[in-house]
């Protein structure tokens, strides 16, 4: 069911969503930003917004908001549009031989912290800190090399829908968050 003027469907009565405010914000800049070509502020002074912005969106949820899987679908395709345009404009900029070297660095990077020991992948937090269960992540990650290497798929999707338990001295969630917005773009250079 979607409201008079509003720009996504609502949560169902009983279900949480995305803060109507908070959506209609980063949309409406989005959009300023993709009428706005090249541009790192936009008209109304505020800045442009990235495909990284749209991917790490911290949106709240609250009663009655937007349907969060309408949302997210949007988003998805709002960060490869931009990311699209934004490598093309890298690509103006730099050439495509900066472009390769950076996503070939990237991927090693990331490559490399695969091959390292389980539990030992990321940094743990403190004695009295909760992270992201070290079990989980692992998991995930041998689950990356092997779409890296080409031996199963793995969708930029998948990667955003990821979710991880909380534990005790698990590992930091910065961490491993930037490790999978790393994946993200690589898998988003391939296409």
């Amino acid at each position: 069911m979607t409201e008079q003027g509003a720009m996504f469907p609502l949560a169902g009565r009983k279900e949480i969503g995305y803060n109507q405010e908070d959506v209609d914000e980063l949309v409406t800049r989005a959009r300023s930003t993709y009428e706005n070509p090249g541009v790192d502020t936009l008209p109304s002074g505020e800045p442009a917004v990235s495909a990284a912005e749209i991917r790490r969106a911290g949106l709240r949820v609250s009663r009655r908001g937007y349907s969060a899987r309408h949302v997210d679908a949007a988003l998805d395709r709002l960060e490869e549009v931009f990311y699209e345009r934004e490598r093309r404009r890298y690509l103006r900029e730099q050439g495509g031989e900066a472009w390769r070297y950076e996503i070939t660095e990237l991927t090693r990077e990331v490559v490399a912290r695969a091959g390292r020991a389980p539990g030992k992948r990321f940094r743990r937090r403190g004695i009295f800190a909760t992270g992201y269960r070290r079990s989980q992540v692992d998991a995930f990650v041998d689950r990356i090399a092997s779409a890296l290497a080409g031996k199963t798929d793995l969708t930029p999707t998948q990667l955003r829908e990821s979710v991880f338990h909380s534990s005790w001295r698990g590992y930091d969630e910065a961490q491993v968050d930037a490790y999978l917005d790393a994946v993200i773009e690589i898998m988003l250079s391939e296409r």
